[in-house]
């Protein structure tokens, strides 16, 4: 890794099948122990049942009042500047129960890479 600033590109979101909109803020090859991409879940959707194999992932949250399922845990209200950490192979979503979009960081170790993503919910 160098030294660099990376700049939030707000035309750069897309939106995924699992059901938000994510802006990979930093995913490169030259970090590979990292990557942090901003999540947004509209109101009233939940996201789809996932797990990440190989790397453990932080939601932390900016804006917003969330509903977060993580493995066997009961399910847990969250709110800006509220931590939820979820390791390798476990299974998570998240739904959105304000009014307002819900945003998080999304950062992973290692990095995110598709491959590593599982769907865990039929089609």
């Amino acid at each position: 890794m160098k030294g660099t600033i990376k700049r939030q590109n707000l035309n750069a979101e897309f939106y995924t099948s699992e059901g938000c909109y994510i802006i990979e803020l930093s995913n490169t090859p030259d970090d590979p122990d990292m990557s942090i991409a901003r999540a947004r879940v509209e109101p009233g959707v939940t996201t789809r049942w996932h797990r990440l194999s190989g790397s453990g992932e932080r939601y932390c949250i900016i804006k917003g009042r969330g509903l977060v399922e993580i493995g066997n845990l009961p399910p847990q209200e969250v709110a800006a500047g509220d931590v939820v950490l979820i390791p390798p192979m476990c299974r998570q979503r998240i739904t959105n129960i304000g009014s307002d979009e819900l945003v998080f960081l999304a950062i992973c170790t290692p990095r995110f890479s598709i491959d590593a993503y599982e769907d865990l919910e039929e089609s």
